[in-house]
């Protein structure tokens, strides 16, 4: 038994110890929906979080309301009502707003006090900081309509919230603003989540939801879930889409991430809070669970045209000559230059990848993947293979392969396994170069 818990956990441990170093001192704004709460998942989540700050991640909580106050209205015979995707929020509301928030900021405070034994707060000290960070303005009369106390954020006090993430606390924000003057306002979780992450230009904002995540197909739910989102196409997908007017529309969430990766957050996530164990596994695996919208930087990340080749043929000589790669002569190259993918840094070619598709198969070989040896460590292979798998995936492919004769470690961290050349698409085997006995690495997408 022994024996086989070590093999398990020992190549799972190190596959998890890459993104536990990526991530130490980052900064880390979770928003958490008020249905999590309602649904029983604060105890989890508050667990993951713990555990999360104890490996140095710095961490800003942010917590939902929107069941517990229309509870609190429903319990005193008033109804919610809601224009636009927002809560009109009268005096009854407002009370209801500030009763749940207190509520709630207790029972998240008292689950972050637990250290349960055998459990992952085992010895954990998490210590809670709260405070009138938020500055919130009315939302006022939008097209005839008096919002009354409900608010937007004015402005985030992110030298306090930074002040007390330095000190090693867990700053929680319940969704409420204050005037100058002494006004409260009742805020959307999702804008002071938002708000905050840009304020601190956080490295990540993540949002833990009722839904799954962006499909492939964005209106057909039974399509896999798209893991990897630019920038640019999360904006596309928004131009098309309707203004949500509820937290599970598509749109909803997809608005704030793509919103907060414009303003400098450099990724933002939205999450299924069904699935235990949502955060370690978007954070701490390679694909992750949920939907990640990457501010790529289009203009260095991009496809391959006919006047990059010289740039790709520079870049990958080196390799071919050390017999890393297999040698492909310019006019291939010019030939094939649509299928590359190129990272681009002041006009000169840092690294390179290429996707030949197998339609009949419903697979792609990824070649001539190369990084330059000035531009290593920074993530760009990484960046390449997510680019070639987003492009197999848009081409209706089921998996990607690559033939190595050095790499192979690298692969397997990334999700490959290691398959038989009998594996190989017909045209591909025919082609196989026996005297270099290339490894075939596939992964399923």
């Amino acid at each position: 038994m022994s024996d086989v818990f070590n093999f398990t956990f020992v190549p799972w441990f190190r596959s998890v110890a890459p993104y536990i170093h990526m991530h130490r001192g980052k900064t880390l704004v979770v928003g958490l929906a008020g249905e999590a709460i309602a649904a029983g998942k604060l105890p989890s989540v508050v667990q993951d979080l713990a555990l999360i700050q104890s490996m140095g991640v710095r961490i800003v909580l942010v917590h939902g309301f929107r069941p517990q106050v229309n509870e609190q209205l429903a319990a005193k015979g008033h109804e919610a009502r809601f224009a636009m995707g927002t809560r009109i929020t009268d005096s009854v509301a407002l009370d209801c707003a500030q009763e749940a928030a207190g509520q709630l900021r207790y029972e998240i405070e008292a689950a972050f006090s637990q250290a349960l034994p055998n459990t992952p707060m085992a010895g954990a000290t998490v210590r809670v900081l709260s405070g009138n960070f938020i500055t919130a303005r009315p939302v006022g009369l939008v097209d005839g309509i008096d919002f009354i106390h409900s608010g937007t954020v004015r402005k985030v006090d992110a030298a306090g919230i930074a002040s007390a993430l330095d000190m090693g606390a867990l700053v929680l924000l319940s969704p409420f603003g204050f005037s100058p003057t002494g006004e409260a306002f009742n805020l959307a979780m999702e804008d002071v989540a938002t708000a905050t992450a840009i304020a601190l230009q956080a490295d990540k904002l993540m949002f833990l939801t009722e839904i799954s995540g962006i499909h492939q197909t964005v209106d057909d739910p039974s399509t896999p879930i798209v893991t990897e989102l630019p920038l640019a196409q999360a904006t596309a997908i928004l131009a098309r889409l309707p203004k949500a007017e509820r937290a599970t529309d598509t749109s909803f969430y997809l608005r704030y991430c793509a919103h907060a990766c414009e303003s400098g957050v450099e990724r933002s996530h939205i999450l299924p809070f069904a699935v235990d164990g949502a955060p370690l596994l978007e954070i701490y695996t390679h694909d992750g669970i949920g939907t990640m919208v990457v501010d790529e930087k289009l203009e260095s990340l991009r496809e391959a045209t006919i006047d990059d080749v010289s740039g790709i043929v520079s870049l990958i000589e080196p390799l071919e000559r050390e017999g890393v790669l297999v040698k492909r002569d310019r006019t291939e190259i010019e030939r094939d230059a649509s299928n590359y993918t190129i990272i681009e840094h002041d006009g000169v070619i840092f690294g390179c990848a290429a996707l030949y598709p197998y339609p009949e198969e419903r697979t792609g070989e990824m070649a001539a993947l190369t990084v330059s040896t000035q531009s290593q460590a920074q993530g760009d292979g990484e960046r390449l293979l997510k680019r070639i798998e987003q492009r197999a995936r848009a081409q209706g492919l089921k998996s990607i392969f690559v033939l190595t004769t050095r790499t192979m470690h690298w692969f397997i961290k990334r999700g490959f396994v290691e398959v038989p050349t009998e594996q190989l698409p017909a045209a591909r085997r025919m082609k196989y170069n026996t005297d270099r006995r290339s490894k075939v690495f596939l992964k399923k997408l």
